[in-house]
Formats: structure tokens, C-alpha cells, sequence
């Protein structure tokens, strides 16, 4: 830890570290008890040979993070996908130096594109909160369905009518944007509402999944249509 961290735009000289990287993804999701979209080493490593990546890593050469771009519906959506950070590492601030660093990217490839993410992590609520991102709803987010295809909890979002899910849905839209120093101060305000409600919601929906059939209201059914 003692080492610089170096973060920067990935490359094919990087496609050696997409094996860890994709193995660590799927331990963390697993350690959340939710679930991210998988993505093979194949298409961790295509990420980096087109430029579309960020990796930080140790002078010499430990993996530290990482984090991809997707873009969806045309171009018209930019998703900063994948943010991973190893264990040794973590709660150093290097996962918000990562995700500063994929949205400068995904501006630079992407100029009049809405980014956006979805997570199930209140720390990363705050850092997209840094960066001038704002909660949505999921209406708001691309339509195309080769996206919410690959999210690893789609029978529930189908069962909430692509209404909601395990995530909460950000947005960073460049043409009708609150400045980031508003959106963080929003954050900050509303944090351990923001909070609540991602517990609440997750526990709900885990509930309903064992109760299918159940037509009582619950309290997350609340919630989503206010």
C-alpha cells in the first residue's frame, strides 16, 4: 500500500490482469448477496484493447481496480460498468479516483451521451453523487434491451415491469445537469435516507421473490409508486 498507484487508460498490454479481474467480480458480488451483469475475461480484455477501460495497478504491477465503459441505445447511453477495486485495496480512495477518471473517459469517447449506473452500494451513490450524477428512475435509462438482458437479477426486474430492481438507477445527463458541488451537497443531506431505502427496498424484494404469490401490499410496493 505503500507503493504509488497508477491509474490509467487500459490497453492490449493489460489483458493479462482481465482473469483477476473478472474472478474478483464475481466474489464481490457474491459477498454482497446481489448480483452484477457477468462478463468473461474475453470481454474484460476486448474492453482494454479498445480503449475502453480504466486500470490501476502498483509500480510493480499488482492489480489495484478497474472499470469499463458500454454504451447503449445507439450511443445515446454511456454505462460505467464493472468498478471493482481488490480487497487489499479498498477504503484507500482509489475506487473514487477510478470512477473520476472512466467518467472524464466515457466524456472524452462519448461527448453528448447520458452516463449512468446502477448500484446496490451507498458509496458508490456518493462518489457518482461527486461527479453530478442524480437518483432516477429507471424509465429514465436507456431502453435497449440487450442491456437489461444481461442484468443477473432480470426475472425479478420483469416481475417489477423494468420499474425497479435490486440498483438504484443514477444519471448524468451533459445537456440538463445540476453542477457536481449541488449533487453532492443533495447526497450529503439525504444520505441516510438514501440509505434506508436501498435496505428497505432490497429486503423487500427478496421477500416477494419467495412470496410470488402473495397479493398483500408491501411496504417497497409503497415506495415505487409514489
Amino acid at each position: 500500500m505503500d507503493q504509488q498507484i497508477l491509474i490509467r487508460v487500459a490497453n492490449s498490454t493489460d489483458v493479462h490482469y482481465s482473469i483477476t479481474i473478472t474472478n474478483e467480480m464475481e466474489s464481490s458480488a457474491q459477498a454482497r448477496g446481489t448480483g452484477i451483469a457477468k462478463r468473461s475475461p474475453e470481454y474484460v480484455a476486448k474492453k482494454m484493447e479498445e480503449g475502453k477501460a480504466v486500470i490501476a495497478h502498483t509500480e510493480d504491477g499488482t492489480w489495484v481496480g478497474f472499470c469499463y465503459i458500454e454504451a447503449w441505445g445507439h450511443d445515446q447511453f454511456v454505462a460505467n460498468s464493472g468498478l471493482i477495486v481488490a480487497p487489499a485495496f479498498r477504503k484507500s480512495g482509489v475506487a473514487k479516483q477510478i470512477k473520476k477518471r472512466i467518467f472524464d473517459l466515457s466524456r472524452e469517447k462519448y461527448p453528448t451521451a447520458k452516463i449512468f449506473g446502477l448500484t446496490t452500494g451507498l458509496a458508490v451513490m456518493k462518489i457518482n453523487s461527486e461527479l453530478g450524477y442524480e437518483p432516477v428512475t429507471y424509465s429514465e435509462l436507456t431502453d435497449d434491451e440487450q442491456f437489461w438482458a444481461a442484468c443477473v437479477n432480470y426475472d425479478t426486474l420483469m416481475s417489477k415491469e423494468r420499474k425497479n430492481c435490486f440498483c438504484t438507477a443514477m444519471l448524468y445527463d451533459p445537456a440538463d445537469h445540476y453542477e457536481p458541488e449541488e449533487t453532492a451537497e443533495d447526497f450529503k443531506v439525504h444520505s441516510q435516507l438514501y440509505e434506508r431505502f436501498m435496505n428497505v427496498k432490497k429486503s423487500r424484494l427478496l421477500k416477494l421473490l419467495k412470496k410470488k404469490n402473495s397479493s398483500q401490499k408491501s411496504i417497497l410496493q409503497y415506495f415505487l409508486s409514489l
